[in-house]
């Protein structure tokens, strides 16, 4: 961008960045937008950000004292842009962070209308990227249709595999049991930072009023949370204040925070790729981590799972326990991969509506097979 020159708009009316970076949760656009800040830092170019949670005149008048880069949720995004706030005709460059989520069903639809807004240069006019640990090929296919014919495909280590450095555990642990299991290996683990992961909002309130009962300092962080409240339970777990943190999928993907030791999940979640994300917050940028994972014989999700959760574990040369894979190629294991993962609402908490049988949509796009929901919004 400096290379090409970018221009001072400082208080014009109508903003038009050159960059636009896309994410979905408020949690991971903010830390997008503190590494764009480092880097612009001594530049005329300003980075900018804006998320749902947050006062709409706050973010105008962030925007309203320039913007080079934005970094948006995608409601957010859209409400500006349909403020006539921000113009995307200088636009050169356009991220999708967690692209595989971006691409799937809680944000096709915003996705779309962003790609289609009065001004957004075509895919052959601008440079595309897009970003994910995980690429299911029927996302792949979809991502081809906002890419330039010759696109570049750039994979490091294996696209959905787990990183060899996180040292990974499956413990049986039936439902009822699973409090204890938990504090039972916090009490061993000791002030190590550790993030707990559930599936259900109250789930992750329960258990974390639990363990500050049992003198555990804990905090939650859901899409039930008021903004402020999500960030300080990330403030505090970053901090050490609160060592241990109870999270949704909310937290699952791409937040980099230091010294994180150990991913419990609790819930093992009904999908592969969920897996994978949650265990990669612990063993980043070549420190090793541990990952337990507590598995339920007698829940059908965990059934379903076990067969994906198998080749992730050869895949990544860790121990596969014996009786995990009698349950896996028992009558009730099955493979649990799917590429298009539930419906999810968008950072504003906006329900993302259901898709139609893998094919082309009237608009266009092809758009994978709907599933049930997920008890977690990415709000």
């Amino acid at each position: 961008m400096l290379k090409n020159g970018v221009a001072s708009s400082q208080f014009t009316e109508l903003q038009e960045p050159e960059a636009i970076i896309v994410a979905p949760t408020r949690e991971l656009i903010n830390q997008i937008y503190l590494d764009a800040r480092k880097f612009a830092y001594g530049t005329i170019v300003r980075p900018v950000v804006i998320y749902g949670g947050t006062q709409t005149s706050h973010s105008l008048r962030q925007i309203f004292q320039g913007c080079n880069i934005l970094c948006a949720t995608p409601g957010r995004l859209l409400d500006i842009i349909g403020k006539e706030k921000i113009g995307l005709s200088k636009v050169k460059y356009l991220v999708l962070d967690e692209a595989d989520r971006m691409l799937d069903m809680g944000f096709m639809e915003d996705i779309k209308k962003l790609l289609s807004s009065p001004g957004m240069p075509s895919k052959e006019e601008r440079q595309t990227l897009m970003f994910s640990a995980t690429f299911p090929m029927p996302i792949q296919r979809l991502a081809k249709e906002i890419l330039k014919p010759d696109y570049l495909f750039v994979v490091v280590g294996q696209v959905g595999g787990a990183c060899s450095d996180v040292e990974q555990q499956i413990v049986e642990v039936d439902e009822y049991g699973k409090r204890d299991k938990l504090l039972e290996i916090l009490q061993n683990i000791g002030h190590e930072r550790t993030m707990v992961f559930v599936n259900t909002k109250k789930k992750a309130d329960f258990l974390a009023t639990f363990l500050c009962q049992e003198k555990i300092p804990s905090t939650s962080i859901h899409g039930d949370r008021e903004q402020r409240e999500r960030e300080k339970a990330l403030s505090d777990f970053r901090s050490g204040q609160c060592p241990v943190i109870v999270a949704t999928s909310v937290a699952a993907r791409g937040l980099d925070i230091e010294n994180v030791l150990h991913v419990i999940n609790v819930d093992i979640p009904s999908d592969i790729d969920e897996y994978v994300h949650r265990i990669g917050r612990t063993g980043r940028c070549g420190n090793t981590g541990k990952a337990i994972s507590f598995f339920n014989r007698r829940a059908d999700e965990d059934q379903r799972i076990a067969r994906d959760l198998i080749k992730v574990l050869t895949d990544a040369h860790q121990e596969v326990p014996a009786w995990l894979e009698e349950i896996a190629f028992s009558a009730g294991g099955m493979s649990s991969y799917n590429p298009a993962p539930s419906k999810f609402a968008s950072v504003d908490d906006r329900k993302g509506g259901g898709f139609q049988k893998e094919g082309y949509s009237s608009s266009g796009f092809s758009q994978p097979a709907a599933q049930a929901e997920e008890e977690e919004d990415w709000g």
